[in-house]
């Protein structure tokens, strides 16, 4: 008769498939369309990845997710690496993720278009919000690499179009981690400075992987908010960026950029000087037909007739303004007698009803005084009177009079019990107007030791 085997637990049977498919499928590529989507708040995805006739779940970790570019969702159809692993709690199988990147378009050309739809959705590319750049600008502020090519070409044209304009460089790396938070901080910085009157933010070529910081959400967010007209001159022509989306203008390259801030200082006065004589050719011309017209009216008989007319209505104009001078005076002198008269009264009658005003209150405030006077010191007094008897009958030298005594050691300490004594102590004894010194004995010895 054979035994019979022995029954494995499901822990057992679990914890053997475990090894065997974490040991089999460590690195393993998966195609599949994602699924039942969800991003824990612990920053954690799980779905599922399936096809026409399979599933599979998937679990991405939080430490993993910061590497991926774009946001899964469903429906995206992805290629994902990772190693397969058992869920003990439920005896279930899942790939973890440790690379996901989208079939077809790349990951971060996704992330481009995920982005720029989410802006454009809350009103970041609006033109009706865009802002027009400062025709003369004072101050110029560069966003860029200290050490690129783009600075380089942005001072030199600047500096050749237009030598008066004020170039401020805050220098920051434009690719790599970290680089938009440092284009976020220098953005912000020359807003607070509040000199600047128009910002460039920008750099030369590259793939999309080396222009990513500009197409990163927090660069948009500070080109929108920034009080200062920007900029984006990020790559070549046929480069776009979010940054690009967002600035109030964009640029093909920094050169442009340079060149669309910098007007020609040569171009300017060349048009300022045309201007200038086609102003003083008008103004020739009309002064000629003037002169032309005067003399038609110079030659006239009604116009020697009209210098005479001028001279007498300007004598009688003299006349009246001086009558009227006349009159005006004389009124004014008077107003001005009966504006002192009426102001001394004012101030007679203002200072004998408030004197009259103060004396009154004063007077009601003085019996106020006395009548609260009358009635509180009768109670002050008893109240005293009382607290003083009760701090006499308090006081140990009450009690000393009623014929206690209290006895003092050596020390100077109080005695409370017989026992604090020996025999031979001496003793100090104060009572009523003085004290007794005194040493202790026992019942055998003789009161007159």
């Amino acid at each position: 008769m054979t035994r019979p085997r022995k029954p494995l637990s499901v822990s057992e049977l679990t914890a053997q498939i475990k090894t065997l498919l974490e040991g089999r499928f460590l690195d393993v590529w998966v195609q599949g369309e994602i699924s039942n989507f969800v991003s824990h708040s612990s920053g954690h995805w799980y779905f599922t990845l399936k096809d026409q006739a399979a599933s599979i779940q998937c679990a991405s970790f939080r430490t993993q997710n910061r590497l991926i570019r774009f946001a899964p969702h469903d429906g995206l159809t992805v290629r994902a690496r990772g190693r397969l692993a058992v869920y003990e709690p439920r005896g279930g199988y899942q790939l973890q993720i440790e690379f996901l990147e989208p079939v077809g378009a790349g990951a971060l050309q996704v992330a481009f278009e995920q982005l720029k739809a989410k802006l454009d959705a809350e009103g970041l590319f609006d033109e009706s919000r865009k802002r027009k750049l400062p025709i003369l600008p004072r101050r110029i502020g560069v966003v860029t690499s200290p050490d690129g090519a783009a600075v380089r070409d942005i001072l030199r044209i600047i500096k050749r179009r237009n030598e008066a304009i004020d170039i401020l460089v805050a220098p920051v790396r434009v690719q790599g981690d970290g680089a938009a938070r440092e284009i976020v901080e220098a953005i912000e910085t020359l807003n607070v400075l509040g000199s600047v009157d128009v910002i460039i933010v920008g750099r030369g070529g590259g793939s999309i992987e080396d222009l990513w910081c500009f197409n990163e959400e927090i660069v948009a967010r500070a080109i929108f908010t920034s009080g200062v007209p920007v900029i984006s001159a990020v790559g070549h022509e046929t480069d776009f960026t979010i940054a690009d989306f967002v600035a109030d203008r964009r640029a093909s390259t920094p050169s442009a950029a340079a060149e669309m801030v910098a007007a020609v200082r040569e171009e300017m006065f060349t048009r300022m000087k045309g201007l200038t004589g086609r102003m003083a050719a008008a103004a020739r011309y009309r002064l000629m037909a003037v002169r032309t017209r005067l003399s038609g009216l110079e030659s006239s008989r009604a116009f020697r007739v009209l210098p005479r007319r001028i001279k007498n209505t300007a004598q009688r104009l003299d006349e009246r303004v001086h009558s009227l001078e006349r009159l005006l005076r004389n009124r004014i002198r008077s107003r001005r007698m009966q504006l002192r008269v009426v102001a001394a009264r004012l101030q007679e009658a203002d200072v004998r009803r408030a004197l009259a005003v103060r004396a009154s209150r004063l007077a009601r405030l003085r019996a106020r005084l006395e009548r609260a006077g009358a009635s509180i010191m009768p109670r002050e007094r008893e109240r005293l009177s009382v607290a003083a008897r009760g701090l006499e009958s308090l006081s140990p030298l009450a009690v000393l009079a009623r014929g206690y005594a209290i006895a003092f050691n050596a020390k100077g300490e109080i005695i409370k019990r017989a026992a604090d004594v020996a025999r031979g102590d001496g003793l100090k004894v104060r009572v009523d107007q003085g004290h007794i010194n005194c040493r202790v004995i026992d019942d055998r010895d003789d009161l007159s030791d």
